[in-house]
């Protein structure tokens, strides 16, 4: 069974910086893409980027482009999300999640999700 723990959350100052991870466990095939979601209190979950373990190709939200930056640790199984210059709308839940295949993109139905972690901009 696939298992998808985030770390790294927290208090961060407006255009400060903060590293998520996400470690993963149990797939079964070799390839996979992981994703990493957040929901704001009140809002919608939206995507905000996700990265293949087959050849790291990425793709991010507009909302974050130039500001975060995924990256993959294939020996690690370990998924990270850089962000920086944050604000007080990076307020949110953050989710790790996850599904098997070679194809790259937030569209897509993510079968595993982590529990979540809490990321808050202060003003």
């Amino acid at each position: 069974q696939v298992q998808l723990v985030e770390s790294g959350g927290g208090l961060v100052q407006p255009g400060g910086s903060l590293r998520l991870s996400c470690e993963a466990s149990g797939f079964t095939q070799p390839y996979y893409t992981i994703g990493w979601f957040r929901q704001a209190p009140g809002m919608e979950r939206e995507g905000v980027a996700c990265i293949s373990s087959s050849d790291d190709s990425t793709q991010y939200s507009e909302s974050v482009k130039g500001r975060f930056f995924i990256s993959i640790d294939n020996n690690k199984r370990t998924v990270y999300l850089q962000m920086n210059n944050l604000t007080p709308d990076a307020t949110a839940i953050y989710y790790c999640a996850a599904f098997h295949g070679v194809v790259v993109g937030l569209q897509f139905r993510y079968d595993y999700w982590g529990q979540g972690i809490q990321v808050t901009g202060s003003s």
